[in-house]
């Protein structure tokens, strides 16, 4: 989209993969970022780059209250652990940036009158009974189960951010994210893409977890933040997915990286974890309607310029 009025943005989570890869989006576009992030999982070198521009990096966890002064145009509420591994491992953590670190950023765009954007997640839908998932439907999600902290703590930010939107009249957003990969994310990550790519170039077994049959589509991350700024701008209060709807197994994905690699790293399995969703793949229609968006790049363009990444940090 071409640049707009310059305007002043609140990142939360701005040092994550997502994260920087918007704030160097919106500064390109000529708005100003004021990025927030604990560094609990995110890293300070993916914005250094960002550092000589119109950026500013407060450190500070979400879950405490939070003040910027002058004045905000919108607040993009993207804290959180989002990988499996990260979650398990700050499940605490997940629940408050998605219960007081939502609360607090909903309060900061309700006191500046800014628009709030919400990076809420596929997640929602659990493990789903209905493929592929639009927007309208509910989700099957064990509230107890390992996942149930990151999966329950977008569910509860969603709630939360319609009950600011409907009782306070405040302009909000919901994006739910599909599985994305690209540069910059961490190199124990957990996920499929990054740890197969780590496995394929350092020659080890690629670990699938189950007969790798489950299903995910993959999103590339300037596909990403492009349906995220068109919905930043959109007129909808409603949740829209955004994210590839080309589906394919994990051992597909699997293979796909050892072929462009080229490794001889052979594929092994792991049982699979608890309540991990069989089936995954988003329906976008909402999002072609609403914001006339739709993936544009392909999966191996993607992976092509992700591998390149992970080679150069692995050196």
């Amino acid at each position: 989209m071409p640049p707009g009025p310059s305007d002043r943005v609140v990142i939360t989570g701005a040092a994550g993969f997502i994260g920087s890869h918007l704030s160097e989006a919106l500064l390109d576009r000529g708005h100003t970022v004021i990025g927030i992030d604990n560094l609990l999982t995110g890293d300070r070198k993916n914005v250094e780059h960002l550092q000589q521009r119109d950026f500013h990096l407060i450190q500070q966890d979400v879950a405490r209250y939070i003040d910027v002064d002058g004045p905000v145009d919108r607040v993009l509420h993207w804290a959180s652990p989002a990988s499996p591994a990260d979650y398990l491992a700050y499940p605490i953590q997940t629940l408050k940036a998605g219960a007081l670190g939502t609360h607090n950023a909903l309060g900061l765009a309700r006191a500046k009158r800014a628009t709030f954007v919400l990076a809420s997640t596929s997640e929602v839908y659990g493990d789903p009974a209905e493929h592929p998932q639009p927007e309208t439907y509910w989700g099957h999600v064990n509230p107890i189960g390992p996942r149930g902290v990151y999966d329950e703590a977008k569910r509860f930010a969603e709630a939360m951010t319609t009950a600011y939107h409907r009782h306070h009249g405040l302009q909000t957003r919901i994006v739910r994210i599909f599985n994305t990969y690209g540069p910059r994310m961490r190199l124990d990550d957990g996920r499929a893409i990054p740890n197969f790519i780590v496995q394929a170039l350092q020659g080890e077994d690629i670990t699938i977890y189950g007969d790798g049959e489950q299903t995910r589509s993959f999103c590339y991350i300037s596909d990403l933040v492009e349906g995220i700024i068109r919905l930043m701008h959109a007129d909808t209060a409603e949740p829209v997915n955004i994210g590839n709807p080309n589906e394919m197994s994990i051992v597909q994905v699997a293979r796909r990286i050892v072929d462009a690699t080229g490794s001889r790293s052979r594929v092994v399995h792991e049982p699979l974890p608890a309540d991990d969703p069989k089936v995954r793949r988003p329906d976008i229609t909402r999002a072609r309607k609403l914001l006339g968006w739709e993936p544009r790049v392909s999966l191996e363009t993607g992976l092509r310029a992700t591998i390149d990444d992970v080679r150069r940090r692995l050196g």
